[in-house]
């Protein structure tokens, strides 16, 4: 071994500590960012039953299709910036993204029928769909795998609580000033957020440029041709699926259930999502990694079993007429359901080189959402044009269940893979 003297030891030290500094300023910069992107998209969910009963006076399952558009354009989108994710420029796709899905925010309080509103909200979709699949290549560059699933439950907490503040935010600018005004107010501070990335300083990516489109279609069918992430982005879809029912339906499902104000409803929604998203997030991202150390696949065993835990616990909630054993049992289940949030991200990121991070969360990003929550609000609102808003959401529970028994799998898979390696070296 070779010592390094006094003062080289010194400069290594600081050297190292500056770097844990930055990566930890990175964090907190595409931590705040995520915080906006979850607070735009759900703003519209929040201010749904006021644009019902709007001039633009649309049908719940042309609501849903508010949803599922801004989904859309968001899955198409989001194979580009993977194929894009491993070059030096990457941080101004970024800010350029962060600076489109602003301004459309924004442009959804312009609408003056429900078709332009729909439009608004789809262009969301292609700046969220740059900054969804390069920010986490991003972060995983500043931090090893070791200490990867708690830098990402830090990241990925911000849906929660970006989503509970959206609630928030649309329900009370709503009740004083309008919906249209919402929009407004969700759409004013991605200018700042997207300067700032503009000066962040990326680390130089281990991950080689794709410089033609060739290179990133080998990408996408290496992914597909691997066993485990075939099952792994599967559980997530039935996961996306459940999750985006819950999203853009749960305000109004609390409002036709139970009677309650839109301002109550967005603000209790809110408080729970904001307080079990931060706790399973964190909590999840801190017992992901210490599991890790002796199981190879504790992020798919930690997914799988809280999703089948929480699953009986969100049918309760759903169907329950008390009032109070709603609030308990469905923030028990969303306490379950967003402890998976870092490890399954870990896993996405931690089973692929360097070079083709990107290209598997966008890939996922695509896959989960054309098979989950693209579907999932229109199935949810035609259900309830028919028959009723609780029949409705009784699919989230369900596809709850299917995400745990897949994840549960993709984990015997990995151990089998593991062992079989073991038993043969």
């Amino acid at each position: 071994m070779v010592r390094i003297p006094g003062k080289e030891m010194a400069e290594a030290i600081g050297t190292h500590e500056g770097e844990q500094r930055g990566a930890w300023a990175v964090l907190a910069i595409l931590t705040s960012i995520n915080l906006l992107n979850y607070v735009d998209r759900f703003v519209f969910p929040a201010v749904a039953e006021s644009i019902k009963h709007s001039s633009l006076n649309p049908s719940d399952t042309a609501i849903g299709l508010g949803s599922t558009a801004f989904l859309v354009v968001y899955l198409i989108a989001a194979p580009f910036f993977g194929a894009v994710g491993g070059r030096p420029q990457r941080t101004r796709w970024v800010a350029a993204g962060i600076l489109f899905w602003s301004v459309a925010t924004a442009l959804g309080g312009l609408a003056r029928t429900m078709p332009e509103l729909i439009g608004a909200r789809s262009l969301v979709g292609i700046g969220e769909a740059a900054y969804s699949a390069i920010a986490p290549a991003i972060l995983a560059d500043y931090f090893p795998e070791r200490t990867r699933g708690r830098a990402f439950a830090i990241f990925f907490a911000a849906a929660p609580v970006g989503a509970a503040l959206g609630y928030g935010i649309g329900g009370f600018v709503d009740a004083h000033w309008g919906w249209r005004e919402a929009f407004f107010v969700a759409g004013v501070p991605g200018t700042l957020l997207a300067w700032l990335v503009l000066r962040m300083r990326a680390p130089a990516s281990s991950a080689m440029a794709v410089s033609a489109p060739a290179g990133a279609l080998r990408m996408y069918t290496q992914l597909l041709r691997e066993p485990q992430y075939r099952l792994t982005v599967l559980g997530y879809t039935a996961y996306t699926f459940a999750v985006g029912g819950i999203g853009a339906w749960m305000p109004v499902f609390v409002q036709r259930a139970h009677g309650l104000s839109s301002t109550v409803a967005n603000n209790q929604i809110g408080v729970m999502l904001a307080i079990s998203g931060l706790i399973g997030a964190i909590g999840g991202g801190w017992l992901a990694d210490r599991l890790r150390r002796k199981y190879d696949e504790a992020y798919l065993w930690l997914s799988a079993v809280t999703t089948v835990l929480a699953a009986p616990l969100a049918w309760i909630a759903l169907t329950t007429p008390d009032t109070a054993v709603y609030l308990v049992t469905l923030f028990a289940a969303e306490l379950l359901i967003f402890t998976c949030t870092a490890p399954i991200n870990s896993k996405l990121i931690a089973m692929v080189p360097p070079e083709m991070r990107a290209a598997a969360m966008a890939l996922c990003i695509f896959t989960i959402h054309l098979l989950g929550d693209v579907p999932s609000p229109t199935l949810i609102g035609w259900i309830s044009d028919r028959s009723s808003i609780q029949q409705g959401v009784l699919v989230i529970p369900a596809a709850v269940v299917v995400s745990g028994a897949i994840w549960m799998l993709a984990a015997l898979r990995g151990d089998r893979l593991s062992t079989t390696a073991a038993v043969e070296a």
